[in-house]
């Protein structure tokens, strides 16, 4: 991994911090991009200071809005001609129902149609420093999914605590992960996600009235350092080199659910994403 680009959302704490400090470790040049600047300036610091890679550099964004993605793309890809590793790493869950600016439910946003928008706007330079990879950061939360494509970016069933709206973004992530790595076949480029375990993140800060409960479960939970080994073998390990539209739990393959498995649904989905996000001129149903 020495000398290699990888790109990092979510990067300030938790699975994001504690992947970026394994790859700094490998010698890697990383590209962390984080919400605050001042946890990303720490995250910054300590991961240098801990590994002596001074080649880590810090992109500020709040990914909610397409727009902050858009750039974050375009920044990147104006001082990087290359990029070996994408890791879309940053995700929350919201307790209650709230759209972002561009009309489209919070947690579903930051889940899944961040880590798609940021991808298609990056798959060009990947593919021009192929082999490369895209590493996706999903949850086992997936298997009890129902996702309603006719109402994708405004379904109001939060569910307790967020956790259906979770749940749906987590099985679109798997989804997105099979049909980009369908369209990628040939072109050097690997796609897979992963279930990291239950790990002790801030995410379960925002639970509403259940947060308390949720920071009690979350002391019987796996650490982040533990929860970042899964996305640091895909992101790295030679073992995975060529293997692309798999899902993977602590670093093994398995199979996702059966609605993850079902093609049409997933290009039904890439070509609502593709509408929702502007990659493509809004057009009729299909």
């Amino acid at each position: 991994m020495k000398g290699k680009v990888v790109l990092i959302t979510g990067a300030s704490s938790g699975i994001g911090k504690e992947t970026a400090l394994g790859l700094a470790k490998m010698g890697t040049s990383l590209v962390l991009v984080c919400r605050d600047r001042e946890k990303g300036e720490a995250a910054k610091e300590e991961i240098t200071k801990a590994t002596g890679n001074a080649s880590i550099e810090l992109l500020l964004a709040d990914l909610l809005p397409q727009r902050e993605v858009r750039r974050v793309a375009t920044e990147f890809k104006a001082t990087h001609p290359r990029l070996d590793v994408l890791i879309n790493n940053a995700g929350a869950g919201f307790a209650e129902y709230s759209e972002t600016e561009d009309g489209i439910e919070r947690t579903m946003a930051i889940n899944y149609f961040t880590p798609f928008l940021l991808t298609n706007l990056l798959l060009e330079t990947l593919k021009n420093s192929a082999p490369s990879r895209v590493v996706n950061v999903t949850s086992s939360e997936h298997y009890d999914a129902h996702l309603d494509l006719d109402n994708v970016n405004k379904d109001s069933r939060m569910g307790i605590a967020g956790a259906d709206a979770y749940r749906r973004s987590k099985l679109a992530i798997v989804l997105f992960t099979y049909e980009l790595a369908r369209r990628l076949q040939g072109t050097g480029v690997t796609v897979n996600c992963l279930n990291p375990g239950a790990v002790r993140t801030k995410i379960w800060s925002q639970a509403g009235a259940l947060t308390p409960l949720f920071r009690f479960m979350s002391l019987f939970m796996l650490s982040a350092e533990k929860g970042a080994q899964s996305p640091l073998y895909l992101a790295s390990s030679q073992e995975v080199e060529g293997v692309s539209g798999k899902y993977f739990d602590k670093k093994v393959p398995k199979r996702s659910s059966e609605t993850s498995y079902d093609e049409a649904m997933a290009k039904r989905l890439w070509d609502l994403s593709e509408r929702m996000t502007e990659l493509v001129a809004a057009k009729g149903p299909t």
